[in-house]
Parts: C-alpha cells; structure tokens; sequence
C-alpha cells in the first residue's frame, strides 16, 4: 500500500505540472499536432500533410520521426495514430539518436529505455524484462512476430519501439510486460541514396555498413542494406563476426496501391560468454554479490562455448486504398532459422576452497515461421461520434525442431565437475555424447480482432476492442516417446479513454490483457504436467499522460499495475522443479523527448518498479519474493548539442539500482551509474565523423545476469571511431 501510494504522489505531482503548465501555450500555433520534420518551429504544417508527402516518397510508410522524437506509428499499433492520441506508454529510439550514439545492438538501446531492464540471455540471445516479466519472444519485426533466440542487428532499421503493457489484441500470445517492435526502412520513390558507415573502437570490434535506394521509374525504388562485422571486448577469448543484407523492392500500383517486397539473410557466430560467477552461495536474507577481480576471466572453453545463426526472414505487403477513408493491408512473412549454441558455464563458486563448479550443453533449433496478417482500416462518422475502425486477422504455421545434449567430463563421468581456478580455466576434457531432449513441435494459431478509436468531440476519444486466439500446439517428445496436445481458445480485450484539454495534451486510462501457453516463449516442448495447466494471464492497468510541449519536444508519464496469474518460477529449494506462483509490478515512469532548443536533442527517462511475487508457499508459509532483474530505480539521459553547423558534442549516463539475479533472491548485483560521451564533426557536407566514449569514468560494474552463477561485467572505457557518408 505504502509503493502504491508512492506511484500515485509521484504521478499526481507531474500530471499536475502538466495540467498547470498546458495553458501556458493554450493559443500557440506551436502547441498543435506534430508537424513536418521538414518544417521549422515557425513554418509548421499539420502532420496529415506531413504524411500525405511522405506517401508520394515512401513506399510503404511505417512511421514518423523528427530527430529523437517519433510522431506517430503504424506497424506498433496497426493503425495510423499520432503516438499522443495512443492510451499506452510507449518509447521509441529513432535512427538519428541509434547513430548518434553508435549503437549496435538491442540491448545497447533498451539501456537507454525507461523501465526496461537488459538480460545476458546465455550469451546467445536478446533476453529482456520488461515490467517486471523476462521473455526471449516478444520481438517484432514491421509488427509480425520475430521470436527465435538470437541477437538482432540495427543496420537496417528506421527505428526501434518499445510498446509497454500486455496488448494481446495488437500482438496476440505473450507480451505480457510488453513487445520490441524494429522499424525497417522503406524504399524511397524518387530518389538517389548512397550511405555509408565505417566504425573501429579500442578494443579491435569494427563494423561497415551500407544503404543503397534506386529510383524505378516513377513508382518504385529498391533499396539495399548490408551490414558486415567482427566483434571483440575486455572478455577474454571473446570473438566472432556478423554479416547480413536487406534487399527491398516497392512499387506504388496506380494511385491507390503500393506492394513491398523484403528478404533479409543474416549470418552470426560468436563466442558465448556467461560471465562470472557469484562470490561463494548466498541465501534468501543473506545475498552475496558476484565474483571480483575476475573482470577480464573467461569461465569457459574457448573452442567449445559457440552460438551460430543462419536466418533468412522474406516478407511482402501490401496496401490498398477502396477510398480516402477505407483502406486494407497485408503482411505475409517466412522466416526459417538454423540455431545452435554450446557452452561451458560456470555455475557456482567456493571462495575457501577457490574451487569453480562448471556445466554445459549443445542446442539446436531448426525453425520454420509462417505468418499471414491482414488489416483493414474505415474512418467513418456516425451523427457526432468519428470511429477509427480496424478489423483484422492473422495466421501462423511454426515448426520447431530442438535438441539439447549435456556436456560429459572426463575426470567426473558428469555433467559436472569442479576445478581448482586458474585464469585462464584448465577445463578436463569433455564430450556431448548423448540427446538429454529432442522434441519437435508445431503450433497453429487462428486469430481474429476488432478495435474501434471512438472520437466523442473535441476533448474525449475512447480505444476499446477485443482479440481471440486459437492457439494448437502438437509436440512430439522424441526422447521420451511421448506426445502432446493443447489447444488454447483466448479472448483478450482493450480498453481506453483520453481526456484532451487541449490539442497537444491527452491524458488516459488503461486496461489490457494477454496470455502465454503453458509451452512456454519459446513453444519447445510439453510435459505431462504442464499440457494440463491453463495459460499463463496478464492484466495491465496504466494511467498516463501526453504532453506535446512544442512540435518536436514531448513530455510522457505513467502509472502502472501489471498483474501475472498462474505463473511459472524454478523452485531455489530444487532446481529440477518449477512451482505455480503469480507476480505484481507496480511502477511509474516518465519521459522526456526531442529539443530543447534548436541545437540541442535530448532523450531523457526515469522508471520505478517494484516487482513481487503473489503466492509463493514454502514450508506452509508465504514466502514471496522479489522479482529478478527488476532494478527498482532506473535513470538514463542522453544529450547532443551542436556547437557549430560542424561541431557537436554528446552526454549521457545510465543509472540503475541494485537488482536480484534471480528468484532466489540469494544474489544481487550491485548498483552502478555509467557515464558515456561524445564529439560530432561535419569534415564535409556529405561526411561525418564522430568518436563516442563509453563508460567514460572507467566503472567497475555489472551490466546483466541470467542467474545467480552467470552474471555479465561491464565494459571499462571504450571509444568508437566512426566516419558517415551520405549522397
């Protein structure tokens, strides 16, 4: 009651600032909807003309932005809405602040996102906990599911979306602290693009990057990404190299068609690195911290810990317009991947005896990934209501096929063995000598949704909708020689309504809802046990506001309650058994994004998340505990202010609180605060080059865990020399 409270004081002081502030500009021409990026502060034009030029460049248009701050999105909500008029939190990381801050992965930029917090996931995957709940799943690409394990590149990319709250009517399954939505880039009608970026840092990683787009005729363009790079750290024996290309083709079909056609290859191999392990055993009451000292050691084989991806990701869409305000499209994607990583792991430590336990595995994953959606989208006035209609469906066809074999030592005729420490590990010969699990699966989904945007006036809009699911899986269990049915039939519903004061102000309330089946993110296997448990259930309830404070600056916060039921969590007291328990998040979080002043872009956001448990018994006791990988507090802020029309330096820092590296609530990883720098130089009209330092004060800290016996460092200072040409 007390946290609760603590939200709602926070909350009420900055939607009073808000409410006190907005009729400062009540009559400025400036406070009205986003305008043109192209536009000045003074020469504005109202984003529906924004977007009316954009359709004669862009082929299929995905999205709006104007420096860092994003105008409206289209694959993140499926309907093309200004993000102050959408009833849920949402932060979006634009290309120009990915490139100003020489990011390269997903997890680079989630560090900069409010209320998210970044998983080592293995070593070999994106892994996230959003709003208190981890998932290796919920990624998007254009808005169709993206979900096998793997570490997703920018390179291509207009954009990244961090979509906050369960929405299964959007998204379908699972999602139930939210989704990552990548932005791809469209091709561009019209017009000639060369692009270009070189990048080295200090540690011997170097990547190049391209961007080609050419004119067809008048009505079409294709345009090509390529990515190619090597990668190396502080980690010792760390390595490996990326490569992938993005080919598009779009054509506009008459005046009222357009078609995008998209593959994408992408080739990964690196080195898996689980980290260090904890400083010796803690226990609940009684955590201990990771292992020091140990920075640079590598707690693994450097021949054997390696994860390789081979993905290839073909997608077309098409859109239709019957009228100005009656429009359909539809997206249809296969995706087929080739996964496997294998690893040595560090999974306990004995600092008496400075002995180091180690484990390990090889998996595979073949998967095939069919997904067909369609949208169709009616403006239409009914006396004095305005409806935004969207009417959908979707269709999917996935077929897993998984293998795990555990590692077998020498010395002990186990998994297991433990070793005096060294640096580097003098690790006993080992094989993978036999399949631990080998199962195949498949999953049908049906899906079918309804959502209309209720306009009641000038100051009242009102989002309510319903999503249902059919969800089948079929597994076959190969190593035990059984089978296994479910079918799911889920309704999940949506529900919002916006006060808007004022045209640049809208304040909202929120409820929503998902569900994840019993099979897990990763929809792998079934078990006797599990086939006979219902989904997994979340309930989001959020109460929010917007503030457009001037066409490219606005200020965004919310309350939350995030509600989990019929949860999964792996009992402390016995590794080999999970227990059914629910979890609640609460948490509040603000936002601020765009210019302060015209020289000057700033990206700034705090979070506070308080993540419990609900039903946990042990021993006849309620024994609740704290969520793992939830950071209570989290602070980022990112500045770039340009000195000169070719000087420009950039700031920032990332703060986070003290967190759990698991449920077991026996080791937490200490708090740190990261400050990262840069400095821009235009040497042409066409080249750029820029140095971004990380980690500028050289601190000691720990980025990400798994669990409680892999847990990630941090980098020490590094800098990244990059050079951007554009014609």
């Amino acid at each position: 009651m007390m946290m609760s409270a603590r939200i709602i004081l926070m909350a009420s002081a900055c939607m009073g600032t808000l409410a006190i502030a907005a009729p400062a500009i009540a009559n400025s021409d400036d406070a009205a909807i986003p305008r043109s990026s192209a536009s000045s502060a003074n020469e504005s034009a109202p984003i529906s003309d924004s977007l009316a030029l954009m359709d004669q460049r862009e082929i299929i248009v995905t999205g709006e932005s104007d420096g860092y701050i994003a105008l409206e999105s289209v694959t993140g909500t499926k309907t093309r809405t200004v993000l102050l008029d959408v009833p849920q939190s949402i932060s979006v990381m634009t290309r120009e602040q990915i490139d100003d801050q020489a990011l390269q992965d997903i997890g680079d930029i989630l560090r900069y996102v409010p209320g998210v917090s970044v998983g080592q996931g293995e070593g070999n995957r994106d892994q996230i906990t959003l709003r208190g709940q981890n998932t290796t799943a919920d990624f998007y690409i254009d808005g169709i599911r993206d979900d096998v394990q793997y570490f997703r590149p920018l390179y291509n990319l207009d954009r990244v979306e961090v979509i906050k709250g369960s929405n299964a009517l959007v998204f379908g399954r699972g999602g139930g602290g939210g989704v990552i939505n990548r932005v791809t880039k469209s091709p561009v009608a019209g017009e000639t693009i060369l692009g270009a970026n070189a990048s080295v840092d200090s540690f011997g990683a170097f990547y190049f990057s391209g961007d080609v787009n050419v004119p067809i005729g008048d009505a079409a363009a294709a345009r090509v990404n390529g990515l190619y790079e090597e990668y190396d750290n502080h980690r010792n024996f760390y390595g490996g190299r990326r490569y992938a290309v993005n080919p598009t083709i779009g054509a506009n079909l008459g005046e009222s068609s357009k078609l995008l056609l998209s593959y994408e290859f992408i080739d990964d191999q690196r080195t898996v690195d689980r980290g260090v392990p904890a400083a010796g055993a803690g226990t609940l009451g009684n955590p201990v911290g990771p292992l020091t000292g140990v920075r640079d050691t590598f707690f693994g084989s450097p021949t054997a810990n390696t994860t390789t991806l081979e993905g290839h990701i073909l997608r077309g869409r098409f859109e239709h317009d019957f009228t100005e305000n009656l429009s359909f499209n539809a997206t249809i994607q296969y995706a087929d991947y080739d996964k496997l990583y294998q690893n040595i792991y560090p999974v306990g430590f004995n600092t008496t005896a400075n002995t180091v336990t180690l484990d390990g595995y090889r998996d595979t994953t073949d998967r095939e990934n069919f997904i067909a959606q369609g949208n169709l989208l009616w403006d239409v006035q009914t006396g004095f209501l305005g409806h935004s209609i969207l009417m959908g469906y979707e269709i999917g066809d996935q077929k897993s096929a998984n293998a795990r074999q555990n590692v077998l030592f020498a010395t002990s005729n186990s998994n297991r063995v433990t070793i005096g420490f060294s640096d580097p590990l003098n690790i006993p010969a080992f094989t993978f000598p036999a399949f631990n699990r080998n199962t195949q699966s498949r999953v049908d989904t049906l899906s079918f949704y309804a959502q209309d945007q209720i306009s009641l006036g000038e100051h009242f809009d009102i989002v309510a909708g319903i999503r249902y699911d059919r969800f089948e899986i079929d597994v076959n269990d190969i190593q035990a020689g059984l089978t296994f049915n479910r079918t799911d039939n889920k309704w999940s519903p949506r529900f919002g309504l916006i006060f808007k004061p004022m045209e640049s102000v809208s304040i909202y309330a929120s409820y929503a809802k998902t569900f994840l089946p019993r099979s897990g993110d990763q929809f792998l296997t079934l078990t006797p046990t599990s086939v006979t448990l219902a989904p997994e259930g979340f309930e989001n309830y959020e109460i929010g506001a917007k503030w457009d404070i001037r066409p490219d600056l606005r200020l965004t916060a919310a309350i939350f309650r995030l509600d989990r039921e019929n949860g999964t969590a792996l009992d402390p007291n016995n590794v080999n058994n999970s227990i059914l328990t629910g979890s609640r998040t609460e948490g509040f979080e603000i936002e601020l994004t765009g210019k302060l002043l015209p020289n000057w872009n700033i990206s700034a956001g705090y979070s506070y998340l308080d993540g419990v448990e609900r039903g946990r018994i042990s021993g006849g006791v309620l024994q609740n505990r704290v969520l793992s990988q939830v950071p209570e507090n989290m602070f980022s802020l990112w500045n770039r202010f340009d000195v000169t029309e070719r000087l420009g330096v950039g700031a920032g820092v990332t703060h986070q609180s003290s967190q759990f590296a698991s449920i077991s609530n026996s080791v937490r990883l200490p708090s740190y605060t990261r400050f990262d720098a840069a400095v821009y130089f235009k040497l042409t009209d066409k080249i750029e080059a820029q140095i971004n330092v990380e980690n500028l004060f050289d601190e000691d800290y720990f980025s990400a865990a798994h669990n409680d016996n892999n847990i990630s460092t941090g980098e020490p200072i590094n800098a990244r020399f990059t050079i951007k040409a554009k014609f």
